[in-house]
């Protein structure tokens, strides 16, 4: 008499999950925990309540899981959880990146019905249903002409087992016993799968002694004791005992012992091959979990790895139609499946509306092991009052990179300020083929960041007038009882008071321990208005703000001063967003704004007023960067809108860096998958590329791979000597005409701008924006004198007009000329004097023989270095239209000095702004601003007008 081979499940499990085992599903070479540092494989487990039998199943996951390096969730709910209540977990869970597989522990409890376990499962993401129970895997698991993403756990460690003793399984009768949905059905379909002629029994079924004497493989899983008989059995056949059975055994501690459907000792007698029970399915059920788990842990991976962008398709006409028209014929994508393309969790957008959404920071955090993707500054030439073309450019390339190319991109642009979109310059979405959309909610209110910034700004100019007032009006004790009020019989300083205490070296905590002398100096900022420089902000053109009185009315008890508004994008608190890295960097940065002067010499801050945490929470949503996309369905951030003419003039440091992250690089990846971010400097690189480098470089820590330079020939040529450039007026033939001799002696100025561009170690390439009117040898011309003057690159772009097709090749030169490390470098030290660092500037970069400094800006100067302000950078406020001081100064002006009118703090922001010449903060409207040509269609609501 034979005896069956024992199939030792623990030993195949123990193969299995030590990855022996050849997984044919599975990639060639597939991924596993501690190969890759970001690659970690989750499990999460739900279960609600304690039954003793599933606490006895999660532990058993754990510890296998543990085995393979895989992380373990166990997510506990009460008993009584209702079926809701688990499903909201289980969509948390489908949320969550960092999980990869979920599995809810049956059953729930008494008070869940099948079909609301019917409800659970199902509500798990197919694509983590690592238990196989889905009705989407489950059903693909029946067919022939499909796979599924999992099969069930129970029934692949059947097959794994079956497979382990080498007996064929193709051509064999299978009888399998029981039809649950659990183990019979999905077990009978994957051994017809496997090309086995099977049966399956059931409790109906009749004359089921004779079936299974038929079997080559029986499969018993009917929760039947030891009910299958070794006389039923054919000599030789394999059998696989699923069932789990308790019968009375008093030898054993629990006064109870496990056994199968299959009566182990006549059937081990006959049969070929045998499953114990314990010992033989259930520990290849948790194998095959772990298993299933890691599949998904790769699959899911590799799907986050090769998340491409889904381009739009342009229609493009030979006769361009306007901005507005291009951009309302395009159906823009929802950004929420924008955010999924890029790689974002749904939890990381906060939709505006369909087409916009703000962006959580968190996903700095998430992504902070990825290699940030290529850093890029967009640039151009001294422009013409009618712009060049760079933020066309910009969204132009990112469209070729991203559309065209197929590689990672994001444009990071600012914020358009109403002022100029109502005005002559029109909005900033770019132009043509080359837009962000829905150009309209671009160029309009977006999300409500710039007026966040206007109410901030505000409430801090209110508070400081209020303050004014009140300390004019009150005695000390008044006004020290005001501020430290008794409330319930106790008296407390507000968190923020204790900063001011510090700074005045008090070192009391109890406001009733003040002396009268520390009280005074609490008390009293003693504002000197004659320091002042802190401007209400509006954000529109309105030159009649530029200088008003206020305090006139009866109440204000005739304490009137002048004062004016600034635009909106003006504000320092504009700069601080575009500046800030995060929510507690940004409330410093808030507290730290300079408004005044005392008549002490010491300077008044918004911590000081006491007002810095009311303005970190009006722009605690400003501070998240808002996602939109071009006319090509590539992802734009839209965020901050400092001016270019006295801030920074860039988009903001947080943009940038999500925007690298995302097209940052894995630890492993080659180098085809790395990204470009695009981030637009404001005005000629004299402006924003270098206050870009020597600014915002040194707050983000970041550092460029290279600039991009954009020309026109219109720019050129004018700098060569051509007729004004005027808005609204026809343009001279000179610009309309080929003219070499103009053009030659224009491109002096493309020249001085790469020169200053490699001051900063930076590769360059020039991108010429292409007209058309230009003609090929003006453009040949262009590139041969770009070249010649020391630039990587120099490419023709016709975006304006074909879109990303237009700009593949600049996009090819940038993607080539980015290879390689950068060698980044500031242009000046922080700890030269502030005289020396403006020199620096107006020198190196202006071509300046010097500078002068007004007896005001000697005077602010020297207070800035006696209040500790002097190592901070230098954003130059200054003319857009020239190199110097003077707008008609045009091409590369030699033998200037800069004047220096007058010197301005911004703490926060972490600049000094000397003002060169007259520059008005306050922009105003012309006879003909472009709101003329704005207006609603009544029938459908669409603005038209806008460009």
């Amino acid at each position: 008499m034979s005896t069956a081979k024992l199939i030792d499940g623990t030993t195949v499990a123990k193969s299995a999950l030590g990855l022996g085992h050849t997984r044919k599903r599975h990639r060639p070479h597939s991924v596993f925990p501690g190969t890759i540092p970001a690659f970690q494989p989750q499990l999460a487990v739900v279960q609600a309540g304690e039954r003793p039998d599933s606490t006895v199943y999660v532990r058993m996951k754990a510890k296998a899981a543990e085995q393979v390096g895989i992380k373990f969730n166990h997510v506990t709910l009460p008993a009584s959880s209702t079926v809701e209540e688990v499903i909201a977990i289980v969509k948390r869970l489908n949320d969550d990146e960092q999980v990869s597989g979920i599995l809810v522990q049956l059953p729930l409890g008494e008070h869940v019905t099948p079909e609301g376990e019917r409800l659970v499962t199902e509500a798990v993401n197919p694509e983590k249903d690592v238990d196989g129970f889905h009705a989407y895997n489950i059903g693909h698991l029946s067919s022939r002409a499909s796979i599924p993403l999992f099969t069930p756990c129970t029934p692949s460690a059947v097959i794994r087992l079956l497979e382990s003793t080498g007996v064929p399984i193709a051509g064999a009768n299978a009888v399998v016993l029981g039809r649950s949905d659990i183990v019979g059905s999905p077990v009978a379909s994957m051994l017809r799968n496997r090309d086995a002629t099977v049966t399956q029994c059931h409790s109906r079924t009749k004359d089921i002694e004779a079936i299974i004497k038929t079997a080559d493989i029986l499969v018993a899983a009917i929760g039947k004791t030891e009910w299958v008989q070794g006389a039923w059995i054919k000599p030789g056949a394999v059998v696989i005992d699923v069932g789990i059975n308790y019968i009375p055994d008093s030898t054993k501690k629990s006064g109870q012992r496990l056994v199968g459907d299959v009566d182990f000792a006549s059937a081990s007698s006959v049969a070929s091959h045998i499953t114990p029970v314990p010992g033989g399915v259930g520990p290849m059920t948790v194998a095959m979990l772990m298993e299933n788990t890691l599949q998904s842990a790769e699959r899911l991976w590799e799907k986050k790895r090769s998340l491409k962008i889904k381009p739009l398709k342009l229609n493009i006409l030979e006769k361009v139609p306007s901005d507005i028209e291009i951009a309302m014929a395009q159906t823009p994508k929802r950004v929420s499946d924008l955010g999924l393309e890029i790689g974002l969790l749904p939890d990381e957008l906060e939709s505006y509306g369909k087409y916009k959404a703000k962006v959580e920071l968190s996903v700095l955090e998430r992504l902070a092991h990825r290699k940030d993707g290529k850093y890029i500054v967009i640039s151009g030439i001294t422009p013409t009052p009618l712009g060049e073309g760079k933020s066309t450019t910009t969204i132009g390339l990112a469209q070729a990179l991203g559309a065209e190319l197929g590689r990672p991109a994001f444009a990071c642009v600012r914020q358009p300020s109403q002022g100029p979109t109502f005005g002559i310059k029109g909005g900033a979405a770019g132009g043509g083929y080359s837009q962000v959309i829905p150009m309209d909610e671009f160029n309009l209110h977006l999300t409500g960041d710039i007026h966040a910034v206007t109410a901030a700004n505000n409430l801090l100019a209110a508070a400081l007038d209020a303050r004014m007032f009140h300390e004019a009006t009150q005695s000390d004790k008044a006004l020290y009882s005001r501020l430290v009020p008794t409330k319930k019989g106790k008296r407390e300083f507000a968190p923020l008071m204790f900063k001011r205490l510090q700074k005045l070296g008090i070192d009391k905590t109890n406001p009733n321990e003040l002396t009268p002398e520390e009280i005074t100096r609490f008390a009293r900022l003693d504002v000197d208005p004659a320091t002042i420089t802190w401007n209400r902000v509006l954000d529109t053109n309105d030159r009649f703000l530029r200088r008003i009185t206020v305090g006139r009315g009866s109440a204000e008890k005739g304490h009137e001063r002048e004062t004016g508004f600034d635009i909106a994008v003006a504000s320092e608190c504009m700069a601080v967003l575009a500046l800030t890295t995060g929510l507690e960097d940004m409330r410093n940065r808030l507290g730290a704004m300079v408004v005044a002067t005392s008549k002490q010499g010491q300077p008044i801050t918004a911590d000081d007023i006491g007002v810095s945490g009311a303005l970190a929470v009006l722009l605690k949503d400003a501070i998240k960067p808002n996602l939109m996309q071009t006319l090509q369905g590539t992802p734009v951030f839209v965020h901050a809108g400092p001016f270019a003419n006295i801030a920074h003039g860039n988009s903001s440091i947080l943009a940038d860096q999500i925007a690298l992250k995302l097209a940052g690089t894995e630890e492993g990846d080659s180098s085809d998958r790395v990204g470009y971010v695009l981030t637009e400097g404001g005005f000629g690189a004299d402006m924003g590329m270098e206050k870009f480098c020597n600014i915002k470089c040194r707050v983000s820590g970041l550092t460029p791979d290279a600039t991009i330079i954009v020309a026109t020939t219109r720019a050129l040529k004018m700098h060569g000597g051509g007729p004004e450039v005027t808005p609204g007026k026809p343009l001279h033939v000179t610009y309309t005409e080929e003219d070499l001799v103009t053009l030659k002696e224009g491109c002096k100025n493309l020249v001085r701008h790469i020169e200053n561009s490699r001051k900063f170690g930076v590769k360059v390439i020039v991108a010429i924006n292409q007209f058309a009117t230009d003609t090929p040898a003006e453009l040949a011309l262009v590139r041969e004198e770009a070249l010649a003057g020391g630039a990587d690159a120099a490419v023709v772009s016709n975006h304006w007009a074909e879109g990303g097709a237009g700009a593949r090749a600049l996009a090819e030169a940038v993607i080539a000329t980015c290879e390689g490390s950068s060698q980044f470098k500031f242009l000046y030290d922080l700890n030269l004097p502030i005289e020396e660092k403006i020199s620096i500037i107006s020198k190196e970069i202006y071509g300046a023989d010097g500078i002068e400094l007004s007896e005001l800006a000697k005077t602010q100067v020297d207070t800035y270095t006696a209040q500790g302000y002097s190592n901070l950078a230098i954003c130059m406020a200054k003319t857009q239209y020239s190199f110097s001081h003077d707008p008609k100064l045009k091409g590369v002006p030699t033998g200037f000095t800069i004047p220096i009118r007058e010197v301005r703090l911004s703490a926060g922001a972490g600049f000094l702004y000397p003002i060169l010449g007259d520059m008005a903060t306050m922009p105003g409207l012309g006879t003909r601003p472009g709101f003329w040509e704005v207006g609603l269609d009544p029938e459908t609501g669409a603005v038209q007008g806008l460009f």
